[in-house]
C-alpha cells in the first residue's frame, strides 16, 4: 500500500473479511512511515440495517461495517477513499465521488465490459488486477490537518464524551464546568436508561436511536463495561405496551421487522411477564441502566493528560481571538484558549448558541427504598420507568413538567407513584414513600433530536438552500439537546463530531448526520418563511 505523505489512509472493501482486515492492520503496524490513522470500511451482509462503527483497542484504527446494499451504502457514505478492494463483476459509478486522487483499485473479478468502463471513467491499469484513479475531473484535496485543540463547555455526558473522543485522537482539550464538579445537572441522576426506539417505517429517529444504542453499548465496553468500570447493569429493559391500541402498533412493528433476539423481542401478553405486560411488551435484552456520573467519570479518566479540566468556573463567555477562541470567566479572566469551542452545556446560555431552538423541560425523579417494590431483575418502562435497586435505592420517573421549579414537590412525586402503581398493578405501592428524589432539566429540541455539529450563523439573509451552503460561526460546534436519552446519544454524537473535525469517514449515513445538524432549524424556518426563534 502506498500511503506516503498521507495523514490517514482509508480502505474500502466490497465484502467484509477478517483475514483481509488483519493483514491490512499488520502492514500498517510494520511500516515506520505509516499514516497516523488507518480506516477500513467494508460492506457486510447481516446485522441490523445501517452503518456500524466498531472501535478497536488501538484508537488509531477504525472499522466501519456498512449493513446496506452497495448502491444505498455508497450513496449515504461520506468518506475520502485511498484504496478499493472490489470483488464483483463491475464497479459502481457511485464510488467515484468518494475517491482521493491516485486512489488504487484491486478488482480480480471484472469482466471485459467492466474493465472498459473503468478505463473510460478515469482508471488506468497498473497490473493484471490493479488500477489507479487518474481522472481529470476535479477532486477536492484532502482537508488540511486540524489544529487539535478544543475548549469544551460543560462536564455532563455530552461534554465528557466529546473530551474522550477528541483526546483519543491526540487533541489537547480544556474542559470548563461552571459547577464545582462534573455531572451536577441532568447528568447527576442516580440512574439513566439505555434502550432504542422502534417504528414500523424505520424512520429517521428509529435509525438514529438504533445506531446510537449499538455504538454506546460497544463504547461502554471499550471503557471497561457497564457493571464493572461503569456503575450500572446490563439487565435488560422491558417496554410494556400502554393499552390494547398501543399493543396493535407495537405488534405491527414486530410483524414488519425481524430483529436479532439479542436486540429486541416482542412478547405477547402472558408469554413471559404476566401482569407486568398485560398487553404485550418489547424486551431489549442488552438494554441497561447506568449511573451517568459514573460514566462521565470513566470517560474523563480515559482522557489522560491530554485533558485539562477546570471546575467551578461559573458562567463562561467565548471570544474570538485571531484564528482561535478564548474562554473568559465572569471576572473577564481568560481561563482557556483553543482552536475551536464545543458547547455541551445543556440549557446553560452561551451567546454563540443562544439562538438555537430548544426548551428546558423539568424532570423529577422519585427515589424509593429497595423494598418499596418487587425485584424485577430488569428495568420496567411504560408511562415511566422503574430501575432495579442500587445502593438500596430505586429510581422512578421522570416527570415532564413545563416549569422551572428546581425544588422537589409532592405533586410530581404523586405522579411518579401513580405511574408505578399502574405499571405494577399494585395500588398499595409506596403510598407512604417520603418525598425524596432529584430534579433535573432536560434540553429538548423541537424535533426531539440532538444538535451535533457546526453552529450556523443566523445573521445571513440570502442564499443557502442546503446544509452544506449554510454559513457557520467559525470554530463553534454544538453537542446539545439530548433530552432524556443522553446515555445513548452522547457517545455516537461525540464520535460524529470528532470525525467531522478530523475529516474522517462519518460513522453515520449522511442523511442521519444531516438530521442532527444544528443548522436544520434555520433552513426549515427559511423555507417556511417562519421566524428562526422557537
Amino acid at each position: 500500500m502506498d500511503w506516503r505523505g498521507r495523514e490517514r489512509y482509508t480502505i474500502f472493501s466490497s465484502a467484509w473479511n477478517q483475514a483481509d482486515f488483519d493483514d491490512w492492520v499488520a502492514q500498517w503496524r510494520s511500516d515506520a512511515a505509516r499514516p497516523r490513522r488507518l480506516h477500513v470500511i467494508a460492506l457486510a451482509e447481516g446485522g441490523l440495517p445501517g452503518f456500524e462503527r466498531i472501535l478497536q483497542a488501538d484508537g488509531a484504527i477504525t472499522l466501519d461495517l456498512l449493513h446496506a446494499p452497495p448502491e444505498a451504502a455508497l450513496a449515504r457514505l461520506q468518506a475520502r477513499i485511498d484504496m478499493v478492494v472490489w470483488d464483483g463483476a463491475s464497479v459502481p459509478r457511485a464510488l467515484a465521488r468518494l475517491l482521493n486522487r491516485d486512489a488504487t483499485l484491486s478488482a480480480p473479478a471484472l469482466d471485459g465490459a467492466a474493465r472498459t468502463a473503468l478505463a473510460d471513467s478515469g482508471w488506468i491499469s497498473s497490473g493484471e488486477h490493479c488500477w489507479r484513479y487518474a481522472t481529470r475531473k476535479p477532486i477536492a484535496p484532502p482537508a488540511p490537518a486540524p489544529r487539535r485543540s478544543a475548549i469544551v463547555v460543560g462536564a455532563g455526558l455530552a461534554g465528557a464524551a466529546a473530551c474522550q473522543r477528541l483526546c483519543a485522537r491526540g487533541w489537547q482539550v480544556t474542559l470548563l464546568e461552571r459547577h464545582p464538579a462534573a455531572a451536577m445537572e441532568a447528568s447527576g441522576n442516580l440512574a439513566g436508561i439505555s434502550m432504542p426506539l422502534l417504528s414500523k417505517d424505520d424512520n429517521i429517529t428509529s435509525r438514529l436511536s438504533r445506531a446510537a444504542f449499538m455504538f454506546a453499548r460497544a463504547y461502554w465496553n471499550s471503557l471497561g463495561g457497564v457493571g464493572a468500570a461503569i456503575e450500572g447493569d446490563v439487565c435488560g429493559v422491558l417496554l410494556a405496551a400502554r393499552d390494547a391500541g398501543n399493543a396493535r402498533l407495537q405488534r405491527a412493528i414486530a410483524q414488519v421487522h425481524t430483529f436479532p433476539a439479542g436486540f429486541a423481542q416482542w412478547c405477547e401478553p402472558g408469554e413471559r411477564f404476566g401482569a407486568l405486560a398485560p398487553h404485550g411488551a418489547w424486551l431489549f435484552p442488552s438494554g441497561s441502566w447506568i449511573r451517568p456520573g459514573s460514566a462521565i467519570g470513566t470517560m474523563l479518566a480515559a482522557c489522560g493528560p491530554a485533558l485539562h479540566a477546570q471546575f467551578g468556573v461559573g458562567d463562561v463567555s467565548l471570544h474570538r481571538e485571531g484564528e482561535g477562541w478564548a474562554a473568559r470567566g465572569a471576572d473577564g479572566t481568560t481561563i482557556g484558549r483553543a482552536a475551536i469551542v464545543i458547547v455541551a452545556s445543556g440549557g446553560s446560555v452561551i451567546a454563540q448558541t443562544a439562538l438555537l431552538p430548544f426548551d428546558r423541560v423539568r424532570g423529577q425523579v422519585t427515589h424509593l427504598q429497595a423494598d418499596a417494590a418487587p425485584e424485577l431483575g430488569l428495568v420496567l418502562c411504560r408511562e415511566a420507568y422503574l430501575t432495579p435497586a442500587a445502593g438500596g435505592v430505586r429510581s422512578a420517573g421522570a416527570t415532564y413538567d413545563d416549569d422551572a421549579d428546581p425544588a422537589l414537590r409532592q405533586s410530581s412525586q404523586d405522579q411518579n407513584l401513580a405511574n408505578m402503581r399502574s405499571m405494577l398493578a399494585d395500588d398499595g405501592l409506596a403510598l407512604d414513600a417520603p418525598l425524596a428524589g432529584r430534579v433535573g432539566f432536560r434540553s429538548v429540541a423541537p424535533d426531539r433530536l440532538p444538535m451535533v455539529g457546526a453552529v450556523p450563523d443566523s445573521t445571513f439573509t440570502v442564499g443557502a438552500e442546503r446544509l452544506r451552503e449554510l454559513p457557520r460561526q467559525p470554530g463553534v460546534y454544538a453537542l446539545l439537546a439530548y433530552a432524556s436519552r443522553g446515555l445513548i446519544w452522547a457517545p455516537l454524537a461525540a464520535e460524529l463530531l470528532a470525525a467531522q473535525l478530523e475529516g474522517e469517514p462519518l460513522p453515520l449515513e449522511t442523511d442521519l448526520a444531516d438530521a442532527l445538524d444544528p443548522g436544520r432549524f434555520l433552513l426549515r424556518a427559511r423555507r417556511s418563511k417562519a421566524p428562526f426563534f422557537v
